[in-house]
């Protein structure tokens, strides 16, 4: 007998409530497994789905990957029977909600590739049922969840806001970050139908311990994500070229910024460096453009920003190259090293990393490259694989031509490093505690 819409929306509301409903999480990654863990903390059943075989038995062995998960959490909750992990997708059919966390990232080209999404809808397809909830977190471009979701989804012969629901809720992850998790992060939430957003809402205001904003269409939420992230790109991009003019005028741009910020409104402190890494703030840009041309509209500013950060890498070269013949060296043979290639302090995560930018570049330059980083070990980046050095020692700085930091650890002794080292070109002002900075050249 078919249900109506109305009975649709309160049953599987219901089962949200009294946590009887299955969860599903798609993709176990950086955004994927915090979410599910929350999910199945909440008290919910929680099915992770992945094509890395080697993820899902690391969950069902409830051995942890991701630095923003706690690591007696994940095992807890596999022992408990409230979390597991497959790759066999046809488990879709017994979850009441799924949600889509896969990477979005840009082609060879600098454009969407939004394979990996399409993919998971239509994995979804053959599985899917009646007042079934799917939400794609991922980010993307804006009309992503309208034109592409819902005709994939539909083609399994359910209507969308009557027999299934479909919404948009951006991923807002910060890894590393000590205050905001998963749980307290407020949440955006956009449906197709009114209908759809409260159930979505529904969902996520059972899981997390924070506001849920509500907005009018899965593009306004897709839109949203998009800003908040090329808000930073662009503030960023601002502050890099600064920097460089601050550093042909001889004027200290750490300094400049830390006066700016004395300001209590109308200034908001943004930090040069070698570029800009991780998955989103480097890429969303990209996405809006690329989308723009679709209606003819050209994002200058946005693209100017993008231009610069994705020269800084190139910038640092230079400025290594100018540190190293001012002490009638060349960058040929050179020994440096570099401390950091994660793409921000205190986490593990080298996505775009411009560190490994700037190795790729010191590398093509004849230079000799070894990196220290007390998260990353090692690390596979396209045509580079390296293994890091194991301790940071007296003797490994003194050998070295240059240390160069891109990535300013807390964990890092930069007092040792300064004592220790030659030289120093310092790309994200780690050494500004340090007494004695005759050998450091700042950005």
């Amino acid at each position: 007998m078919q249900i109506n819409a109305k009975g649709s929306v309160r049953m599987l509301k219901n089962r949200l409530i009294d946590k009887t409903a299955v969860l599903g999480v798609i993709g176990l990654g950086y955004v994927g497994l915090p979410l599910a863990v929350e999910k199945a903390k909440a008290g919910y059943r929680t099915i992770g789905f992945d094509i890395q075989q080697k993820k899902v038995d690391m969950v069902n062995k409830g051995v942890n990957y991701i630095g923003d998960v706690v690591d007696e959490d994940l095992s807890a909750l596999v022992n408990k029977g409230l979390l597991s992990a497959t790759s066999d997708f046809s488990k879709v059919a017994s979850a009441d909600c799924v949600c889509i966390c896969v990477p979005t990232p840009l082609d060879i080209y600098q454009q969407p590739d939004i394979s990996y999404v399409r993919s998971s809808a239509e994995s979804i397809v053959p599985y899917m049922h009646k007042d079934m909830l799917v939400v794609l977190e991922s980010t993307t471009y804006p009309g992503t969840t309208q034109e592409l979701l819902l005709p994939i989804l539909e083609s399994s012969g359910l209507k969308c806001g009557e027999d299934f629901y479909l919404a948009f809720s951006p991923e807002r992850v910060d890894p590393g970050n000590l205050i905001y998790k998963t749980k307290n992060t407020p949440k955006v939430v956009g449906g197709i139908t009114e209908k759809c957003t409260d159930v979505a809402a529904a969902l996520y205001e059972s899981i997390l311990e924070a506001p849920i904003h509500r907005v009018s269409s899965p593009a306004v939420a897709e839109m949203e994500k998009i800003l908040e992230n090329t808000y930073r790109n662009i503030n960023i991009g601002l502050v890099n070229e600064l920097a460089i003019l601050c550093n042909k005028m001889n004027i200290n741009v750490w300094e400049v910024i830390d006066a700016a910020k004395t300001k209590p409104y109308g200034f908001q402190a943004f930090y040069p460096g070698p570029g800009l890494g991780g998955h989103c703030i480097p890429l969303d840009p990209y996405y809006l453009s690329w989308k723009a041309r679709e209606y003819g509209f050209h994002t200058s500013m946005i693209e100017a920003s993008m231009m610069i950060n994705d020269k800084m890498p190139e910038y640092v070269v230079e400025r290594i190259a100018l540190a190293l013949n001012n002490e009638e060296k060349s960058i040929k043979n050179s020994d440096v090293l570099i401390l950091g290639v994660a793409y921000k302090q205190d986490i593990d995560d080298y996505r775009e990393s411009p560190a490994i930018k700037v190795i790729r570049e010191l590398l093509n330059r004849g230079a000799n490259v070894e990196y220290f980083d007390p998260y990353v070990k090692d690390f596979m980046s396209d045509d580079i694989t390296m293994e890091g050095i194991p301790a940071l020692t007296a003797d490994i700085l003194k050998s070295k031509d240059i240390v160069v930091i891109t990535t300013a650890h807390s964990n890092v002794d930069y007092e040792f490093v300064g004592r220790h080292s030659k030289l120093i070109f310092d790309s994200k002002n780690a050494m500004k505690h340090v007494n004695n900075q005759t050998n450091v050249e700042l950005l």
